[in-house]
């Protein structure tokens, strides 16, 4: 699903952020990527939502070598992709409904599909109730949720949340991520941000944890 060959990455003239990085993430595999702030998460869902082209390396996604794809060819794989920002990026003229629905509209799924699936993933989230509202009225923690919703909805074989429960409290944190284990179950690979330590931990599964630019790759706990 995802394959890293000593890949570096720099800003600029800048020292490298991420150097060396080798990894694979097979298909239908759950991680969690952690590190101290500043270590590179960030950077480093960015390169796998093809956000941004590594310095050096190799970056393969689905089979496919992105360092020979053209750019034009892109649209298609990000498809595949599902992200959660930090910064949320939802759209301030469109309504919860309409955020959450648009990439199954992009897709071209029929409009009452799209209004049976998003109502009750919203229900799921706890908006059912703020279905109309606008993002610029919702609390943080309210656009956080329907950025995971809008990221699932299409159910995306891969997954990339950053810090997908960062404004949320613990209860609402641990239905959100068993709403991401669901969807591993039904074959999406997750990888997950969080600087939420005890979180990961509890939930057991294996770690990518970034320590100056380089990853190290954690196995899994047990379950609390």
């Amino acid at each position: 699903m995802v394959r890293f060959e000593n890949v570096g990455m720099r800003y600029g003239t800048g020292p490298e952020v991420l150097r060396d990085l080798s990894l694979y993430l097979a298909p239908g595999s759950f991680h969690f990527l952690t590190g101290a702030s500043g270590a590179g998460k960030s950077t480093l869902l960015r390169l796998m939502y093809l956000g941004e082209r590594p310095t050096r390396g190799l970056i393969s996604l689905f089979g496919a070598d992105m360092s020979r794809m053209k750019r034009s060819a892109l649209a298609p794989i990000r498809r595949q992709i599902g992200v959660v920002f930090q910064d949320f990026r939802l759209l301030d003229h469109l309504s919860a409904f309409d955020n959450v629905a648009l990439p199954l509209r992009l897709a071209g799924t029929p409009e009452q599909r799209i209004r049976d699936n998003v109502t009750e993933l919203l229900e799921w989230v706890g908006l059912a109730e703020k279905i109309s509202a606008r993002p610029p009225t919702l609390s943080g923690g309210q656009q956080q949720r329907i950025a995971i919703a809008r990221a699932v909805i299409a159910r995306p074989q891969l997954l990339l949340a950053d810090e997908p429960t960062g404004n949320v409290d613990d209860a609402m944190a641990l239905r959100l991520l068993r709403l991401f284990e669901e969807m591993n179950r039904l074959g999406t690979t997750i990888v997950l941000a969080t600087h939420n330590e005890a979180l990961a931990t509890r939930l057991g599964h294996p770690r990518l944890h970034l320590v100056d630019g380089e990853i190290a790759v954690a196995a899994a706990r047990e379950r609390a």
